[in-house]
């Protein structure tokens, strides 16, 4: 059996890191299934709660993001691999996905409907992809 050293980072980053990271993407799908009820319903309720959950959801990415920057752009007791910088770019288109869903949200009405479950779908797919691929990550140890 060979030892496998992984790279060493900082443990209160990474826990901090691990703590929050997930966060968003449970508003994310949470939107995504307020914007296939609104869909289907045309209730409005389901449309205020969408902006609401994915705008929350945008605020807790910000701190597991800028560490994801810090880890993936600033190596410096470890290597950066190919699959750190493919998931750091997936994670941030999934999050100007979010974005621009939350600019659609703010349509008056109906008129949000086709565009807010198409970006919702854009989002929790890249962002889950993000994390598949975060999976296959060989620094992903404390």
């Amino acid at each position: 059996m060979t030892q496998v050293n992984y790279p060493i980072r900082s443990r209160f980053l990474m826990a901090i890191y691990y703590w929050l990271d997930s966060i968003p993407f449970g508003f994310f799908v949470a939107g995504l299934i307020f914007d296939i009820l609104y869909m289907n319903t045309a209730e409005v309720l389901w449309n205020k709660a969408s902006a609401w959950v994915i705008a929350i959801g945008l605020i807790f990415a910000i701190i597991p993001r800028l560490i994801n920057l810090y880890l993936v752009w600033f190596p410096k007791t470890y290597q950066r691999n190919k699959v750190s910088v493919v998931g750091f770019w997936l994670y941030g288109f999934g999050i100007l996905a979010a974005i621009l869903n939350s600019f659609v949200h703010s349509r008056d009405a109906y008129a949000s409907v086709p565009d807010n479950v198409i970006l919702s779908i854009i989002t929790v797919a890249l962002v889950s992809i993000a994390y598949i691929a975060k999976s296959f990550d060989g620094n992903h140890k404390l």
